[in-house]
């Protein structure tokens, strides 16, 4: 972790943009290093900017094919 308990983050690939609110704020799905550590599927809320964001959920690679299945026998 970083000094002071700072949390860093790397958006290394946008892929796609779930919701748009009238503030601005996009909920995405990304791929985040944070930390420095290797990237990660990542749902939450951003800023326009990138510097502000919500609380939100972290998937590893293994887990994100899991949900995609699910979703693939569901839908």
């Amino acid at each position: 972790m970083a000094k002071n308990n700072e949390i860093t983050f790397e958006i290394t690939e946008n892929i796609g943009t779930i919701s748009l609110a009238s503030s601005g704020w996009k909920r995405e799905l990304n791929l985040v290093s944070w930390n420095g550590n290797d990237a990660r599927y990542d749902i939450r809320s951003w800023s326009p900017d990138h510097t502000k964001m919500s609380r939100g959920v972290t998937f590893c690679p293994e887990e994100m094919q899991i949900i995609a299945t699910l979703l693939k026998d569901r839908l």
